[in-house]
């Protein structure tokens, strides 16, 4: 009996060709992706800064930079989840509007140490200067590298500055006055000083709505 020829748009064509199975496979990942994300970019909750979230200062933004350059990320998120156990221990869940000033984001996807997302305020900035030169005075059990070169290290303006105008260009509000006053407000700074800047102002936003 003769078989029937199956239609070149049938699951044989996938199945016997592994090109086609990877290209339908791209175009059903992509269109199912596009129907989830693109939304969001419409979505007042996801693209409106929550009440209090501001973009960095320059102090700050140069110590994002250290805290990116250093790898922190590759150990801290700065992702607190809806789970019970996760707000009972950092805080508030986060929220997108959070983020809105953050390029790139810092979720983070590892807790080696613990999330920071909610961070600011919880210690002294002298605990933070003692820690990031060495852990282990403050945290015996604690695995994360010293950094003590952070103390001597003064932060460049230029790159900062370079920073907030490319920033400006993907929706961040910084002013002219803003971005002249970069140097000013850096001058006599260290990286430490930057970073300690930078993670002290981590949730502040929510913690100051009670949340």
């Amino acid at each position: 009996m003769k078989s029937k020829r199956a239609s070149f748009f049938s699951h044989e064509t996938l199945e016997k060709n592994v090109g086609w199975l990877i290209l339908a496979t791209i175009a059903v990942v992509s269109i199912a992706g596009l129907v989830q994300i693109v939304p969001l970019f419409f979505q007042h909750s996801t693209t409106a800064p929550v009440q209090g979230v501001e973009p960095y200062t320059a102090l700050r933004l140069a110590g994002r930079d250290v805290y990116i350059r250093e790898g922190c990320v590759g150990c801290h998120s700065q992702q607190v989840r809806t789970l019970a156990a996760e707000v009972q221990r950092y805080g508030h869940y986060s929220e997108a509007g959070e983020g809105v000033y953050d390029r790139p984001f810092l979720w983070g996807s590892k807790r080696t140490g613990p999330d920071l997302a909610r961070v600011g305020g919880r210690y002294s900035d002298d605990w933070h200067r003692v820690h990031l030169n060495n852990p282990r005075d403050v945290v015996p059990e604690s695995n994360m590298p010293a950094y003590p070169w952070l103390r001597q290290t003064p932060v460049a303006s230029d790159p900062v500055q370079a920073g907030m105008r490319a920033l400006r260009t993907l929706g961040v509000p910084y002013s002219d006055e803003q971005i002249a006053g970069a140097a000013a407000e850096l001058a006599g700074k260290t990286e430490e000083d930057a970073l300690v800047a930078y993670l002290q102002g981590l949730g502040l936003a929510m913690k100051k709505q009670g949340r």
